[in-house]
């Protein structure tokens, strides 16, 4: 599979090569916070496969954390783009509204951290929903 996409203003850009490994719904208030307040839809794909083809985003890691997650958005409009985990850096999560083409996300096969979804957060039936990280 290609997947291409980038940012709103068109600053930042990407092209990513490769099968999703997951396709997931993060419901955690740090997740809220990136979305503006709704859930975050991403594909995991492998790093491996994915590079910039156009600009570079910028980043920001919690320092307050003892492992936190590196987030890449682009540094003109703001668009939240990828978040990198430091305990895997083989893989790259991608978020779905930066997807030149979001049919190609099918959904999500799992809602994550459910224990922190407000009552207006919907989750699609027959997802599966759990209350915190999987595995």
């Amino acid at each position: 599979m290609t997947l291409t996409g980038g940012c709103y203003c068109g600053a930042v850009r990407y092209e990513a090569q490769g099968p999703a490994m997951f396709r997931g719904q993060c419901l955690c208030r740090e997740c809220q916070y990136i979305s503006g307040g709704g859930p975050n839809l991403f594909m995991v794909l492998g790093a491996d496969g994915f590079k910039y083809v156009k600009g570079e985003p910028a980043k920001f890691t919690r320092t307050d954390l003892d492992q936190p997650v590196t987030r890449e958005f682009c540094g003109t409009c703001g668009t939240p783009i990828t978040s990198r985990v430091p305990q895997n850096p083989g893989m790259v999560i991608v978020k779905i509204g930066t997807l030149d083409d979001q049919s190609q996300f099918e959904g999500p096969q799992m809602a994550i951290w459910m224990k922190d979804a407000r009552p207006y957060h919907l989750v699609a039936e027959g997802v599966m929903q759990i209350p915190g990280a999987p595995g």
